[in-house]
């Protein structure tokens, strides 16, 4: 059979029968669910319509292809912006019911952007619009702009429902229409009454908050670097190796295709086989438009081995169970409050936030580690590369290294100020004025030619056009001190995959010796 038609043959075959695989792996809507700091008891009738959405996101699978594939290139960075700002990174799922993840999307009253502000409003939040610079098209400025919009309307109304609701109405809408039967409530019922927009919302967020690998299987992320302007696109496509094309559908902000004067952060796709940052082989290039400090020394490696755990693993809840880095600390094993954990472990409220640099109103997250005794100003590695969701509180955890030391040893202040790739000190402090490195990936080697007598399509344009790569599976044996996040982390799956691949249930349990299935994209 000439390569040609076995390929249309495969096209054929996988097109005919996507949709069943689609139907068999549509997520079903539970009747109990955990959002923010809430209960959700969803009841039977609201279940079936939930569903109904759910099975409407599916129906297309083409479709659903293209947005699941946005979702997984943008979503880390809305949830690691939604963080920092304070915001629980569940609402992630609002941008994809707003906009699709479409950075120019236009509403019929002329919302604009990822998560669809009016210019007004979007004013009103700090984002700059004006002939030159549209940020509302800018995945983190536009997150930004969202999260200080959805934590007023929060600190109004109280309750992380209503809040979301308040994005389509507005918060006087929301006021008018909610009153404050809601305000503090930690249990809710959904039902029929439950406005529209939220059960909209749910739909979304069960509907991806699992990424099918079937429909996901690619290694390309986004990447962002900071810029000086004035500059142009076809200046800087030559420093990143990229088409101008590529960078324009990448930087929707910049209105007229040109970079104007002042600090910006260029987005553009790193997929394997593309460098990021510069193309010269050069560990800092200047250059009139910009300067770029890349890190390519193969001693920067992420540390993949912290917190690193030790000790009677089977009761981590405890106190004097176990060491977090070599410090006594617990694992929680529920989503509570801090009041209510430090009291179960016996420990006075104020000294448990003040031993893990805990403000007041944080909740303590279920299977998370945290510390019963001092940490320390330094930690055992030294140097930690950031990872996209990640904060200043998460790394100084994952090391037990105190966060004002983490801060100062980087002069670094607050969680915006952090870019994936960042390599951070944390033994030694760094000079005054040295800039903070960041570090490149070893650009893998291209793949050797298939020979002659392989059954691989032999036209480039044939083989880009192919199906994306399936995924294998393999599986994990559950050690001591390890959680279902180190886990995902490791194989680079969300939490939600691997709980779903494995049938594990809304508690997180998982037992030493246990084999977890594991999908390789």
């Amino acid at each position: 059979m000439k390569p040609q038609l076995r390929f249309q043959l495969l096209f054929f075959l996988l097109f005919s029968v996507s949709p069943v695989l689609l139907q068999a792996q549509i997520p079903q809507v539970p009747l109990e669910m955990e959002f923010a700091d809430l209960t959700l008891r969803i009841h039977p009738q609201a279940q079936r319509e939930i569903q109904l959405d759910v099975d409407a996101l599916y129906r297309n699978p083409t479709y659903f292809k293209l947005k699941a594939d946005r979702v997984n290139l943008y979503l880390p960075i809305v949830e690691r912006e939604l963080r920092s700002q304070g915001v629980p990174d569940e609402i992630k799922y609002l941008v994809i019911q707003e906009s699709g993840l479409v950075p120019d999307a236009i509403s019929t009253s002329n919302a604009v952007g990822f998560w669809q502000f009016k210019q007004g409003t979007a004013e009103e939040v700090g984002l700059r619009v004006d002939p030159q610079v549209d940020e509302r098209r800018s995945i983190v400025a536009s997150t930004r702009g969202a999260a200080t919009y959805l934590k007023k309307h929060n600190a109004a109304l109280n309750n992380w429902m209503t809040a979301i609701v308040s994005y389509q109405m507005g918060l006087g809408g929301a006021k008018a229409y909610f009153g404050n039967q809601y305000a503090g409530q930690k249990v809710m019922v959904v039902d029929r009454n439950t406005h529209w927009y939220f059960k909209k919302f749910l739909a979304h967020r069960i509907a991806y908050q699992s990424s099918l690998p079937v429909f996901t299987a690619t290694t390309a992320r986004l990447s962002e670097v900071q810029i000086q302007g004035p500059t142009t696109f076809a200046s800087l496509a030559k420093q990143f190796g990229v088409t101008e094309a590529h960078l324009v559908e990448f930087n929707k902000w910049a209105v007229n295709g040109r970079v104007p004067s002042g600090t910006f952060t260029l987005f553009y796709v790193k997929s394997s086989g593309l460098p990021e940052g510069p193309v010269a082989n050069q560990t800092q290039t200047a250059v009139a438009t910009q300067t770029v400090t890349i890190a390519v020394s193969p001693s920067y490696k992420p540390a993949n081995s912290y917190p690193k755990i030790s000790g009677n693993t089977t009761k981590a809840s405890q106190r004097k169970q176990i060491l977090v880095n070599n410090l006594e600390g617990v694992q929680a094993p529920a989503t509570t409050t801090t009041s209510e954990f430090s009291d179960e472990i016996g420990m006075r409220e104020k000294r448990f936030l003040r031993l893990n640099d805990l403000p007041e109103t944080e909740k303590v997250d279920q299977g998370t580690y945290y510390y019963t005794e001092k940490k320390r100003p330094s930690a055992e590695a030294d140097t930690h590369v950031v990872e996209a969701g990640e904060s200043l509180w998460s790394i100084s955890q994952k090391y037990g290294i105190r966060l004002a030391s983490l801060k100062s040893k980087n002069r670094i202040r607050k969680d915006a100020d952090l870019r994936p790739g960042m390599v951070l000190n944390l033994k030694e402090p760094r000079k005054r004025g040295e800039e903070i490195p960041m570090y490149q990936e070893p650009v893998p080697a291209p793949p050797t030619p298939a020979s002659s007598s392989s059954q691989v399509a032999t036209n480039p344009v044939q083989s880009q056009e192919s199906s994306p790569p399936s995924a294998t599976e393999t599986s994990h044996t559950v050690r001591a001190g390890e959680t279902l996040f180190s886990i995902s982390k490791k194989y680079g799956l969300t939490v939600d995959e691997l709980k779903q691949l494995n049938g594990i249930g809304s508690q997180n349990l998982i037992t030493v010796g246990q084999k977890l299935r594991i999908l390789i994209r």
